[in-house]
Parts: C-alpha cells; structure tokens; sequence
C-alpha cells in the first residue's frame, strides 16, 4: 500500500474525534459508519457515490445510486472520519518536525511546548495520529 493511503485504526480515530478533531468531508476522504453491525466497512466520499451535501442544520453523507444495501443517507457525526497518512500529517502544521524509520516501526517528532516530544509506533500514520491527539490535547488545555 502507497504511504498516502495508510490510515488509523478506528480506534484512534475515535479518540481524535472525541477529542475535537473536526472533519470537512472532500472527495477521497475515507470513513466508517460507527455501528458495530459494519464494523471493518469503509467508505470514500466521492462526487460519483458518496458526496458530502451542506444544509443549515449541518452536513449529510449523500448515497447516491446505493444497491447493497438501504442507505440514501447519513448525518456526519454518524461518520467516523478515517485520516490518512498524509492528512494526519498536514494537520500537524508547523510543530510536524521530522519522520524516521527506527528499528521497530516510526517516529514522530513534534515542537509541543517548546519542545520535541516523539511518537514512536508500527507504523507511520498511528505515530502521525497520536502526535495529533497530543498536540489537540495541549491546545485544548
């Protein structure tokens, strides 16, 4: 799999939502449908099946043309939005300072506070996601 399509477990993602992550559905972005009945199904926004439909009242998941099964829609905060790699990364903004290969996966290095602070996981988006998480909590504190 090519490095901007690597993406986070579930469950980091619903840290990262619940900890103030907010998601602007674009074509390509990838997301779960948080019940456990589709649990491990995922889901791309895209102009031809699944587009994002801004309304007053917040914006909706379109279906359009859905035969597998009965869904003509679904609210956003009923999508669990799946970041890739690449995302995680330019969300990082200007503390991102430097990605490296180590002996057991990746590492992260992040300006938080004035200083580095490392995330060393498997693999690169998890490192780029619970960078994120970190860098969320400390603006939110």
């Amino acid at each position: 799999m090519a490095a901007r399509g690597r993406m986070i477990a579930d469950e980091l993602a619903r840290e990262l939502r619940a900890a103030g992550l907010s998601w602007h559905p674009v074509s390509g972005d990838t997301f779960a449908i948080d019940r456990s009945e589709l649990a491990g199904d995922r889901f791309t926004v895209s102009e031809m099946t699944i587009e994002p439909h801004e309304f007053d009242t917040g914006t909706i998941l379109g279906f359009n043309g859905t035969t597998e099964w009965a869904l003509d829609s679904l609210a956003l905060e009923d999508a669990l939005w799946i970041p890739r790699e690449d995302q995680l990364r330019e969300l990082l903004g200007g503390s991102f300072r430097h990605l490296a290969r180590t002996s057991d996966g990746y590492r992260v290095t992040i300006l938080l506070a004035g200083e580095d602070r490392y995330f060393d996981e498997e693999d690169a988006a998890t490192a780029y996601g619970r960078a994120l998480l970190s860098l969320i909590g400390a603006t939110v504190s």
